[in-house]
């Protein structure tokens, strides 16, 4: 008797699309990070938001060409393996699962940190445990279920950064927006950390599969998510520095709670931190769905264990991709150091963009006639420019890292070629 084999459900559109990639980029990044970012670029951190964004951007409309030709949930692995080969598909999509892990692991201590602030408590483990342990349990209950709760909680934590934008519309002015706090070079490793708070928008293309018509609505959405969010970030980081100044901003344990209290009271500290609350999970939630589509990607393409290409039949999610990933995410949480954690992640997330900016420039000289619904624009003979401008923006990022970031990167670099030999399995 032959076993029925199940498999992923198409049914999300543009605006599931859209909103994904919004809530993603959105969630912890502004609420935990922004006033470590302040402490480095002073009241010109709104100037490493920019520069994250155009970092952002320039991969961004790489990712966008390569979903509207391999609209496959192994997303990297797959793009890397049609350019490259096994071995550095093998190490990118590694790399991307490390990341959508310690991801987790950031923002689940962010949010342990808003609700110890909320409700006096130091179980910050154990806070941080029981969220990914709820959002694990969401993410297998089915991905429909779980994309209206992104959206639920999207449109909250939209609402409480428009609200800290419109609270600072009063104060502008009130600051000088170029002074920074460790010089003008302050900028720029600012930016290496706040492009956390960018770190999301490529994890659309992990819907590929759920998606109808992916390759037309991937790309849109992937655009579309990286403008929306840009112009908030940019307008939260100018109200935030023009109600409190970076020194304060720096010194606080909940960012934007403080920023809405100096203008509102007690009470509105209370409303932000649980919006803060709302948005971190969110997160937590998305990161969940993309990091275990990609683990259930490669298996499927017999690269990881077998087991964890399984579909459940009654949910139609990979529900062993699932369970693996919230337990890792669990052990990285234990680390408890929010700035650390986020900076690994963009290590790997850096390493990542610049094979993926190599790749759509390898694709378009060794297949140029490969159907692209999307191609990058600002072309020399073919060669997107702006490919060129993603990788090395994100070697520059990737250097204004502390070096001890640097060295556990190159440290999870080789593990993973060593879990290539040991995952490797014949087809």
């Amino acid at each position: 008797m032959v076993m029925k084999k199940f498999t992923l459900k198409r049914e999300l559109g543009l605006f599931h699309a859209t909103v994904y990639g919004v809530g993603i980029i959105l969630g912890a990044g502004i609420y935990v990070l922004i006033g470590e970012a302040a402490g480095i670029a002073g009241n010109s951190v709104w100037i490493s938001f920019l520069l994250a964004a155009l970092i952002a951007a320039f991969t961004g409309l790489s990712y966008a060409e390569l979903s509207s030709v391999f609209p496959k949930d192994a997303g990297e692995y797959y793009y890397a393996l049609k350019a490259f080969g096994k071995k550095t598909a093998f190490i990118i999509g590694y790399l991307v699962i490390i990341s959508g892990i310690i991801s987790v692991a950031a923002v689940a201590i962010g949010f342990s940190g808003y609700f110890s602030s909320l409700f006096n408590t130091n179980h910050l483990f154990l806070i941080s445990l029981a969220v990914i342990l709820i959002f694990s349990l969401i993410n297998f209950i089915g991905i429909k279920e779980a994309a209206w709760l992104n959206i639920i909680l999207t449109i909250i934590e939209v609402g409480g950064l428009l609200g800290i934008i419109a609270l600072g519309f009063k104060f502008i002015g009130k600051v000088n927006y170029f002074e920074p706090a460790l010089g003008g070079a302050g900028v720029f490793p600012a930016a290496a950390l706040i492009f956390f708070a960018f770190i999301g928008f490529e994890s659309i293309i992990k819907l590929s599969e759920e998606t109808k018509n992916p390759t037309k609505v991937i790309p849109k959405a992937l655009i579309l998510s990286i403008i929306i969010t840009t112009i908030i970030y940019i307008l939260v980081a100018i109200s935030a520095i023009s109600i409190m100044g970076w020194e304060k901003l720096a010194a606080s344990n909940a960012p934007l709670a403080d920023v809405a209290a100096v203008v509102l009271g007690s009470k509105a500290f209370i409303v932000l931190a649980i919006i803060a609350l709302f948005s971190t999970a969110n997160t937590i939630l998305i990161i969940l769905i993309a990091t275990s589509r990609l683990v259930y990607g490669m298996s499927k393409a017999k690269c990881l264990p077998g087991f964890l290409s399984k579909v459940h039949p009654t949910t139609r999610t990979p529900h062993f991709a699932v369970i693996g990933v919230m337990i890792i995410a669990i052990l990285f949480s234990i680390l408890g150091d929010v700035k650390i954690v986020a900076s690994i992640t963009n290590f790997a997330v850096f390493v990542t963009f610049i094979i993926i900016n190599a790749t759509v420039i390898t694709l378009r000289v060794s297949k140029p006639n490969l159907k692209r619904k999307f191609k990058v624009p600002l072309n020399i003979k073919n060669i997107p420019v702006l490919a060129i401008f993603g990788i090395l923006t994100c070697g520059f990022m990737l250097f204004n890292l502390e070096w001890k970031v640097i060295l556990v990167g190159l440290g999870l670099i080789i593990l993973g070629f060593i879990l290539e030999k040991a995952f490797r399995r014949k087809k």
